[in-house]
């Protein structure tokens, strides 16, 4: 009975227990509730706003995009005037963090890797499928690669941008700061020379035309004598071989009459030799007869080869000069690697790509270069020239990559003076200098600028999409041999046979088809 008692207390006590437990951790909800509800709307708040400086804008000189912070910052010559918050790629598909310029701009875009998604504003930086483009942003990485932005910011955006504008993709947030060193003070701008180049321009690109032109005329002219002077010279042998025949024929009859030893044998052996004699003369007369007739045009044949020879150097060398005169009108490009210890010079062409994608960028500077304690890691760094200054050109550095500090990184490093004298006297505002322990990608191609990511950051966005395929010109130029098409770029771009080597940080190379020596 006692036990019963006990029991039937204990079970009271515990229910009376229960519902004030109930009790209890309700009203801890109801306490905690609004704490969580008002640290996620901080959260909320804390996400990067879009926001716009308040000044007026320049043209914008590069793009920085931060995974860490979610957030793309666009920068004019005086400093930041675009900002938004961003969404790059999720797990096992993330943004590769690199160095990258947009090289296509699509207003209206729909994916072909993605049943046909719309990604408008599209701004391509790899031909492989990455890009800044308007998309949903939930708050959090949430992409497949690309960089989505605001929809509306990414069509106000669309218009300011141009094809080769540095977009930098940083693992943590990154920012350009005022900078200055000997090797970018090297870059003085030679101002009678970037007044006289664009009359310089034209006029070489008027010669390259007319080159051209001669060279085309006299291939055709060459053709012609060519084919003209085949069955000459068809005849010409058929005649050589009978007369040798025929002196073959007088040289035995007349080895015949020596070794007659009889009348009968000695006047059948004369008969022979005076024949043969006869035929060889004939044949002779005939052979420097046509030999005669044949020797102009022969000689005009040879004379049309030679001078077709010469027109078609003349035409590549006004090409390249022509080239060279549009090319400084141009801001250059300079990438340094620690991993295979060459320079590499870019500048855009604003040739329309061969297969309709792009603009082709000129890449016929390619150096060895000096890096002092090349086993010590650089780290990625760069240098962009942003406006004119008294002393030349203004700098900033964007550092991604920290190994060795922006100073000590250049001070390692020697660019050849020979590079320096070609691309110096005509540096302007937008011309950078980009210096990593990484080779470029293999993504870089005819059609990019320089395109190199960080290996030891991940880059699942980037790998799992395949290496873009690109057309290679053979030396018959972009048009199958059409010389009205080529403007010379049948020149710089050959075909590779060799496969392109992946981005490990050492060993790797630049991918970029090799040139036609002589160019540089």
């Amino acid at each position: 009975m006692v036990n019963r008692l006990t029991s039937a207390k204990s079970t009271v006590a515990m229910r009376h227990w229960g519902c004030s437990a109930v009790v209890m951790f309700a009203t801890v909800v109801a306490l905690i509730a609004p704490i969580a509800d008002a640290t996620a709307k901080q959260a909320r708040r804390a996400q990067p706003a879009e926001t716009t400086a308040p000044r007026v804008a320049g043209e914008l000189i590069m793009a920085i995009v931060s995974i860490k912070s979610q957030q793309v910052t666009f920068y004019d010559a005086d400093g930041w005037i675009l900002r938004a918050p961003v969404s790059t790629g999720v797990k096992d598909r993330e943004t590769p963090a690199g160095v990258f310029a947009i090289i296509e701009k699509d207003k209206d875009h729909h994916s072909t890797m993605y049943d046909d998604a719309w990604m408008p504003n599209m701004q391509r930086i790899t031909w492989n499928g990455l890009a800044l483009h308007g998309g949903p942003l939930p708050g959090y990485a949430a992409s497949h690669g690309c960089v989505r932005m605001p929809y509306g910011f990414a069509e106000k955006l669309f218009d300011k941008t141009r094809i080769g504008m540095r977009v930098i993709i940083s693992p943590a947030d990154a920012t350009p700061v005022d900078f200055s060193h000997p090797v970018l003070s090297s870059f003085v701008p030679n101002a009678e020379v970037i007044a006289a180049a664009p009359a310089k321009a034209e006029t070489l690109s008027r010669e390259a035309a007319d080159a051209a032109a001669t060279a085309d005329e006299a291939k055709k002219t060459a053709a012609m004598a060519a084919r003209e002077s085949v069955p000459l010279a068809a005849a010409l042998r058929k005649l050589e071989r009978l007369k040798a025949r025929a002196d073959a024929e007088l040289v035995s009859a007349d080895k015949a009459v020596a070794a007659a030893r009889t009348d009968q044998a000695r006047a059948k052996a004369e008969d022979r030799k005076q024949k043969a004699a006869a035929k060889a003369a004939e044949l002779g007369t005939q052979f420097d007869t046509a030999k005669a007739d044949a020797s102009s045009k022969l000689d005009a044949a040879s004379t049309a080869k030679e001078t077709a020879k010469t027109a078609q150097t003349r035409k590549a060398d006004t090409a390249k000069a022509a080239l060279d005169a549009k090319l400084a009108l141009e801001p250059v490009s300079i990438y340094i690697s620690g991993a295979t210890r060459k320079l590499y010079v870019r500048r855009n062409t604003h040739r329309p790509a061969p297969d309709g994608g792009g603009e082709v960028f000129d890449a016929t500077i390619e150096v060895p270069i000096t890096i002092r304690d090349p086993g010590k890691r650089l780290g990625t760094h760069v240098f962009t020239a942003v406006a004119r200054s008294d002393a030349g050109l203004r700098w900033t550095a964007v550092t991604i990559e920290d190994w060795d500090d922006a100073k000590n990184a250049l001070d390692r490093i020697t660019i050849p003076k020979d590079v320096l004298d070609r691309v110096t006297p005509t540096a302007l505002p937008r011309s950078s200098i980009i210096v990593s322990d990484e080779p470029l990608s293999e993504e870089t191609n005819y059609r990019t600028e320089f395109v190199a990511v960080l290996s030891d950051q991940p880059q699942g966005g980037f790998i799992t999409r395949k290496p873009s395929e690109v057309l290679m010109a053979d030396d018959n130029g972009w048009d199958n041999g059409n010389p009205q098409g080529d403007d010379g770029f049948g020149f710089f771009f050959q075909r590779n046979p060799n496969p392109q080597p992946s981005n490990a940080r050492r060993g790797g190379g630049q991918i970029f088809p090799p040139m036609q020596r002589g160019w540089w």
